[in-house]
C-alpha cells in the first residue's frame, strides 16, 4: 500500500472519529509525511479532535503547538493544560 493510500484511510478514519487516525493525520500534517503538504493549523485541528477524545499523544502534541506557536497564536497558559 502506498503512503498516499494510507493517508486516504487514515483520513476516512479520522472523519469517522478515531482518536489514534486523527492523530496520524495530525502528524502528517504537522510533519508533511507521505504526500501532505505541511499545515500546522490543520495539524492543530486534528490534534484537538483527538485530544478532545482524551488521547495522551494528541493532548502532549497540542501543548506542544501552543507552547511553540505552531499553527495557534503562542499561549503557555493552554499550553500547560494540554501537557
Amino acid at each position: 500500500i502506498s503512503y498516499e493510500r494510507a493517508v486516504v484511510w487514515s483520513r476516512r478514519a479520522a472523519d469517522q472519529g478515531h482518536a489514534r487516525a486523527q492523530v496520524r493525520l495530525g502528524h502528517c500534517y504537522y510533519f508533511g509525511h507521505h504526500g501532505v503538504e505541511q499545515n500546522y493549523e490543520l495539524a492543530v485541528e486534528w490534534y484537538r479532535r483527538a485530544a478532545d477524545q482524551g488521547d495522551a499523544d494528541a493532548q502532549y502534541s497540542l501543548g506542544f503547538c501552543y507552547h511553540y506557536g505552531l499553527g495557534v497564536e503562542q499561549n503557555y497558559e493552554i499550553a500547560v493544560e494540554w501537557y
